[in-house]
């Protein structure tokens, strides 16, 4: 569910239109219906002093365990511009609120299924990783919600597949999913929704690679993509020969600490305050996903899975 190296055709030609503008704003990538919007929301956020207050006394700087995301795959969570630069719904949120804690963030690329156990051993002070809140996750980490995001589908153009409602409509179809996600929870789950009815299981094929999973897709080599909701809509966009076919579920999504650290507490005040101020709206909006915006930052809520 991460972006990777491995950029399928029609990415690539966009990348090639945004190092023709250095990463700023430019009509032509506007019209070639790949925006990266440019507008700075984040450098104005002013201290949090209650946020701060809730630090480690002479707390200065905090390491964050994050994945790269090369390209723009992965928008609007995460991306990187040719100039090498970090773009994304996901960096400026971080970013936002480490202004708003006075912190910076001193940052460390792991990987997907590396970042939480870095956090439980220290590693890591938090993380980010558009970690959806789960019963598992919560027994080993602390989480400061920031998004709604969401489970869904999108299909290739030869899969027969129209919509997905629930897990029986892929019965006898190919599904690509990152490894160690919630989507692959929930497709392990789930598959006896198919042979308990004698209908064929579906397949799962576990990729980590963003471009891979699209030239699947584009290849016709798998029926359907299980994947972030956020991100599935900007790739049907961009992709052609795919077709978003529905959301299956909605998760909320946080920054990870260590159990019982005063890490997550301070984060959700920051967001709170964020929201408060009204600065956290304004970097969904710049992002286009106001929907995905929460009325308010919580500290461990309940999972629904």
């Amino acid at each position: 569910m991460r972006s990777r190296a491995l950029l399928a055709l029609p990415l690539i030609a966009a990348a090639t239109v945004l190092a023709a503008c250095g990463g700023s704003s430019d009509p032509a990538a506007e019209s070639s219906g790949y925006p990266i919007p440019t507008q700075d929301v984040v450098s104005s956020v002013a201290v949090d002093p209650a946020a701060q207050a809730l630090l480690p006394a002479g707390t200065k700087e905090l390491t964050l365990g994050l994945t790269r995301q090369p390209g723009i795959n992965n928008l609007p969570h995460g991306g990187e511009v040719p100039d090498g630069n970090p773009v994304g719904l996901d960096v400026d949120l971080r970013n936002a609120v480490a202004k708003a804690l006075g912190v910076s963030w001193k940052q460390e690329i792991g990987t997907f299924s590396t970042i939480i156990p870095g956090v439980q051993n220290g590693r890591y002070q938090v993380g980010q990783g558009n970690f959806g809140v789960t019963k598992p996750r919560l027994e080993v980490v602390d989480f400061a919600t920031y998004l709604n995001d969401g489970q869904s589908f999108v299909g290739s153009s030869n899969s027969g597949l129209t919509s997905v409602k629930t897990l029986e409509d892929l019965c006898g179809k190919k599904i690509v999913t990152g490894s160690g996600t919630t989507f692959q929870q929930i497709l392990e789950k789930g598959v006896d929704q198919c042979t308990s009815k004698g209908k064929p299981a579906y397949t799962v094929q576990y990729l980590d690679d963003q471009g891979a999973i699209i030239l699947s897709l584009q290849n016709n080599k798998v029926d359907a993509y299980f994947g972030p909701t956020l991100s599935l809509r900007y790739l049907v966009d961009k992709v052609p020969g795919t077709k978003f076919l529905g959301e299956y579920s909605t998760t909320v999504v946080g920054f990870v600490t260590a159990k019982g650290s005063p890490i997550a507490p301070a984060i959700s005040q920051a967001i709170n305050t964020l929201i408060a101020r009204g600065e956290y709206q304004k970097l969904f909006e710049k992002w286009k996903v106001p929907t995905s915006a929460l009325p308010k930052s919580e500290i461990n809520p309940t999972a629904g899975f």
